[in-house]
């Protein structure tokens, strides 16, 4: 072994004393932090623990080492990310009028989030089995939604269309969200490497085509924005949002948070759209003094209150990290 100078052994010695209060107090701390896993994931409509995930390359419907499973395994920014991809999907008129007069959200908000969240969770880390169970369920439910939306025109929820349009609003939004307030960056090549990850979910619900990059993103979002409008429905939906679930005040507050954060994850022509929108210079010192430290503030302490829950893999980050789009 090497020899030590006084220096470098009163420097190990430390770190090695350091380490002992620090495992004391996780031990002490780690029954209150499964408490508090229970209550946040309770909060959100999630009962008991997550499953195990799926570990075998052969076995698993997404790849367990995969882009999908590293932005999908971190609640927080999944939280974020699914508000604002509520927020996004009131934009199509046939998507909203589909949600408004075949869902009971407004009634049983947590049974809708905790439906998505059980399906996004089966299909990127559950087997093949469990995920095409989770998918031919969907199916099933999606036979019975269609009619006619405010605008006269008839709308499906089976329309390959609507299905692409559903899936990417969603997952840019959690793929924004985590580029935003994530543990980790991420590289512009992980970033096309998450939406060709996730692509074949929606095309077994249903979709002919859908973007596999974030250029192919971004293009798609251009086609589309004629489309995409805040109707009635939307801004009441919007409305419902905003308000939240949350009745004591320091609930309130959190979930204003979250809501500030998911509206900077929207692209700004969304935010203007769905008049969520300040001025560019101010919304950009909002987010750059208040709600992006706030919410990664947040975010490391839902992490510490939930882990280990689901693991997220190690990837290497060989480019460097992609900057959040606005």
């Amino acid at each position: 072994m090497p020899t030590l100078n006084p220096v470098e052994r009163a420097t190990a010695l430390g770190g090695s004393l350091a380490a002992v209060p620090l495992r004391v107090v996780g031990g002490l701390a780690e029954p209150a932090r499964h408490d508090l896993a229970r209550n946040v994931r309770r909060a959100i409509g999630l009962t008991g623990d997550p499953p195990p995930p799926s570990m075998d390359p052969d076995h698993s419907y997404l790849a367990p080492d995969g882009m999908a499973r590293v932005v999908h395994s971190d609640l927080p920014t999944m939280l974020v990310g699914g508000i604002s991809a509520l927020l996004l999907q009131t934009l199509h008129p046939l998507a909203m009028a589909g949600v408004a007069e075949h869902s009971n959200y407004q009634e049983d908000p947590l049974g809708r989030l905790r439906r998505t969240a059980e399906f996004v969770g089966t299909t990127t880390f559950g087997t093949v089995a469990e995920a095409e169970k989770a998918i031919a369920q969907v199916l099933r439910v999606h036979r019975r939604v269609k009619g006619i939306a405010p605008d006269g025109r008839a709308y499906s929820a089976g329309d390959p269309d609507l299905v692409t349009f559903i899936h990417v609003a969603e997952v840019s939004s959690f793929l924004e969200s985590a580029r935003r307030f994530g543990p980790r960056a991420l590289s512009a090549a992980q970033c096309d490497a998450y939406y060709e990850e996730v692509a074949p979910v929606a095309v077994a619900l249903g979709a002919e085509w859908v973007p596999r990059s974030v250029d192919e993103v971004e293009s798609y979002f251009r086609r589309l924005r004629p489309e995409l409008y805040a109707g009635p429905q939307a801004r009441q939906a919007r409305d419902w949002l905003r308000r939240g679930l949350a009745q004591r005040p320091e609930e309130r507050a959190v979930y204003s948070l979250l809501l500030a954060a998911a509206v900077g994850v929207l692209p700004r022509w969304a935010r203007r759209e769905l008049g969520l929108s300040a001025p560019a210079s101010l919304d950009l010192l909002i987010d750059t003094v208040a709600v992006i430290p706030l919410t990664r503030a947040l975010a490391g302490a839902v992490r510490w209150m939930i882990a280990p829950q689901v693991a997220a893999p190690q990837v290497a980050i060989d480019s460097p990290p992609s900057t959040p789009t606005t």
